[in-house]
């Protein structure tokens, strides 16, 4: 039984490597795409995003951040509607340290 635990943990770790692998192969695709990449964050003093610099040095207020996500400008950004609202987030590849608001401050 023990064997068998380990079996599974090692399919998931594999599962996970090839999930990372992937995410950064398509993370060089949309850069070379020409697509920007948030980079850094700004928060306030509550901890909401409010303002994002890209990859090419722009400062994006999160209203701006938004309409260009919607029109597919941003790399791996998502945009959805919660709490009567649109939202923007990081697409889910399992990889927490490209998170949004686990990106460094600027």
């Amino acid at each position: 039984m023990e064997q068998q635990g380990q079996n599974l943990e090692q399919i998931y770790q594999d599962y996970l490597m090839q999930g990372q692998l992937q995410a950064k192969e398509e993370a060089h695709l949309t850069v070379s795409a020409g697509l920007e990449e948030i980079v850094a964050v700004k928060k306030n003093e509550e901890g909401n995003l409010i303002a994002f610099k890209t990859n090419t040095g722009r400062i994006l207020d999160y209203l701006t951040a938004l309409e260009e996500a919607k029109q597919g400008r941003l790399a791996h950004i998502d945009v959805f509607h919660k709490y009567g609202r649109d939202i923007l987030r990081s697409e889910p590849d399992g990889i927490d340290e490209n998170n949004l608001d686990r990106l460094p401050e600027f």
